[in-house]
């Protein structure tokens, strides 16, 4: 039991219980898909509402972080409020500092450093939360995994949550270097439909797209239902 109870108690074969758990909510989230295409990044969100009462508008998934960095969320969505709120104040710190954009990897590994204290001491828990990163800066185009243990890997198209099984299934059969926006976009939304099992609907998937030299922005629901029916 004080291998599953304390974050700080390694278990006799060297897991640490509590950072698996958290990786299990992670797992129960909803499915958030990454990929890379010629000119930038795009992230797509299942945001399924689970009652017709909820307001679909008010379900966020995909945050601004700076003007060229993005991030979408899976797992406990309080948890990643507070991860966000760090990003942005990381952001605006080093451009008050140095009078230039942070360097996504730069920011993704201070977020990832934060994750990884809370693996290491006592009275707190685990962030329950992974995020996808994605961003444009002078070293080109990103995707960045984090996880809630505080490791990170850079990815060319990959994704969290319930579905990840099966849209790294698709992926890894059809994503290819250097595809333009459109077929990344409809790559995404097919690998999106396959792990949820059912049809897409405009409101309830939440598409962000980041490219050199144009901020970071949210697709309308006109753009995404456009693509949904090439589809």
């Amino acid at each position: 039991m004080a291998y599953d109870r304390g974050i700080t108690v390694f278990s006799p074969d060297g897991r640490l219980f509590q950072v698996e758990y958290a990786r299990e909510a992670v797992k129960k989230g909803t499915t958030t898909v990454g990929l890379k295409f010629d000119n930038g990044v795009i992230l797509i969100v299942d945001k399924r509402v689970s009652s017709r009462l909820v307001e679909p508008e008010s379900i966020e998934k995909i945050y601004d972080i700076d003007k060229y960095i993005g991030c979408a969320t899976s797992g406990l969505v309080a948890d990643a409020r507070i991860l966000v709120d760090e990003a942005r104040k990381n952001a605006q710190v080093h451009r008050i500092t140095y009078g230039e954009n942070i360097t996504v990897g730069a920011l993704v590994k201070k977020i990832c450093d934060m994750k990884q204290n809370y693996t290491q001491y006592g009275g707190a828990r685990p962030f329950g939360t992974a995020l996808l990163m994605a961003g444009v800066d002078d070293l080109g185009c990103h995707l960045f995994e984090t996880d809630p243990s505080g490791a990170l890997v850079a990815y060319k198209a990959g994704s969290i949550g319930s579905g990840r099984p099966t849209v790294m299934d698709i992926f890894e059969k059809e994503f290819k270097d250097g595809m333009t926006f459109e077929e990344a976009m409809l790559l995404g939304l097919k690998a999106l439909s396959a792990a949820i099992e059912e049809k897409l609907d405009p409101q309830t998937v939440e598409c962000a797209v980041v490219e050199k030299d144009k901020p970071f922005r949210r697709l309308d629901d006109a753009e995404i239902g456009a693509y949904i029916a090439k589809l």
